[in-house]
């Protein structure tokens, strides 16, 4: 019992920051289309895990697309293994819009900037840095922990989480359910108020092509089968479109657990439950659901012509589209409607809704933990609006959860620098991070 309750080391909490510094020094900018080359994170992270006794095996489906995994074992044989998963790939960021280059990693003012900060190389030192401390101590988890740093995230996955799979599954043999990131993070909605939401679900991928054909000709000539017009007005009416409520089981609990935070009465399956309504009650708290209780789909990309008086016979957009469990046929669907007879759609790219159990002995264990470490914050689940690697875990049967903890201040807004300019991570939120999850991952 003493061996569960023991806090990581001095050097835990100096490495974290170190390897937070040094992964994002590492430029592992994703630019799609196999533009990236994550082998020297990897390297990187198979070195330290290698030091601390820990067998690593690095793992391509392309060269220089390396993923890492490694598994601890057990004091429990009978116990299912856990899978802790995190990416080593980052998106684009342009220096001339930063205070600081955002590979540089630099530490300064009590904060680790750069690209990777929040998204997800501080999770990547965070695991990282408990495991060595436990190699330290002669500690071990209560089940085996099986961890994974991947490629291909921040694109299609295809070289990371799908290739390990479809291909390495048998190094999961045994995992039952995953953490990664995107959840545990403090979120501020009003002064005095400390929420951490968990994730406990992810909304579908639905990245759609559409192309219209029409009749090429002079761009000074009537043409009632222009394909720009055609693709325009298909592209309008998806941007204009309102989807439809539709509450998941986890919405429905992150409704539930909120409203009752403010001492509101709410009843998610009453015939006239007023969705938008509640979540105006709900003022700045609000923005943990509101994205995640409607499908979505935004365009984002044009394509068309070559020459402004030419009329081209075809025109591509590109939409973001994002898909709520149970809602993927009214997606379809919808969007045939939309599109109308001109215009032909395609999914670009595709992955399932996820959604885990908010009542099970995991997500306690999950809120327990953070609760330890700062009994006045109040857990709750949640739904992310995009994805994670937990969409390619779960073609092998693990239930995904968003749990990378970090107790933030006031102000420091993790949802405008996830993916924004000038990312950074408090020093002490890693420190809260990594006694976090020493404690979650020997008592899980």
């Amino acid at each position: 019992m003493a061996e569960e309750v023991r806090e990581p080391d001095a050097t835990a909490l100096d490495e974290v920051v170190t390897f937070t510094s040094e992964l994002i020094h590492i430029d592992t900018t994703n630019r799609g289309g196999g533009d990236c080359r994550e082998r020297p994170a990897a390297e990187y992270v198979a070195e330290r895990l290698a030091a601390a006794g820990i067998e690593p095996a690095l793992l391509e489906r392309t060269t220089g697309r390396t993923n890492v995994v490694a598994r601890i074992p057990g004091t429990d044989p009978t116990a299912p293994a856990l899978l802790v998963h995190g990416h080593l790939d980052v998106v684009p960021a342009d220096p001339s819009e930063w205070t600081v280059h955002p590979f540089s990693g630099e530490v300064r003012d009590g904060l680790v900037w750069g690209r990777g900060a929040v998204d997800m190389k501080n999770m990547d030192a965070m695991v990282l840095a408990v495991v060595r401390s436990w190699a330290r101590q002669g500690v071990r988890p209560r089940r085996d922990v099986v961890l994974a740093y991947t490629a291909d995230e921040e694109d299609s996955a295809a070289d990371g989480s799908g290739f390990l799979a479809e291909r390495h599954a048998a190094l999961f043999e045994g995992c039952t359910e995953g953490i990664s990131e995107s959840g545990a993070f403090s979120f501020h909605p009003e002064p005095g108020t400390t929420l951490y939401p968990i994730a406990a679900g992810e909304r579908g991928t639905a990245w759609l092509k559409l192309t219209a054909h029409g009749r090429a000709g002079h761009g000074s000539k009537v043409n009632t089968a222009n394909a720009v017009t055609r693709l325009a007005a298909a592209v309008a009416r998806i941007g204009a479109h309102t989807w439809p409520v539709r509450l998941t089981t986890t919405v429905r609990a992150a409704l539930t657990e909120l409203a009752a935070l403010y001492g509101i009465e709410v009843d998610t399956h009453a015939p006239d439950f007023d969705t938008d309504l509640i979540l105006d009650k709900l003022g700045p708290a609000a923005a943990l659901v509101a994205p995640t209780v409607r499908n979505s789909a935004n365009p984002t990309m044009l394509e068309a012509g070559y020459k402004v008086n030419v009329i081209p016979g075809a025109a591509v957009a590109y939409v973001d589209g994002r898909t709520l469990p149970g809602a993927e046929e009214e997606f379809a669907e919808t969007m045939d409607r939309l599109t109308g007879p001109d215009v032909e759609w395609e999914f670009h790219h595709r992955e399932v809704p996820l959604e885990a159990p908010v009542d099970s002995p995991t997500f306690a264990k999950l809120r327990a933990a953070v609760e330890r470490f700062d009994p006045d914050g109040h857990v709750v689940p949640f739904t992310m609006s995009g994805g994670t690697d937990a969409k390619q875990f779960s073609r092998l049967g693990i239930t995904g959860y968003g749990f990378s903890p970090l107790k933030l201040p006031p102000g420091l807004d993790y949802a405008a620098l996830f993916h924004g300019v000038d990312e950074r991570v408090p020093v002490d939120a890693l420190h809260f991070g990594v006694r976090v999850l020493d404690h979650y991952l020997k008592t899980a």
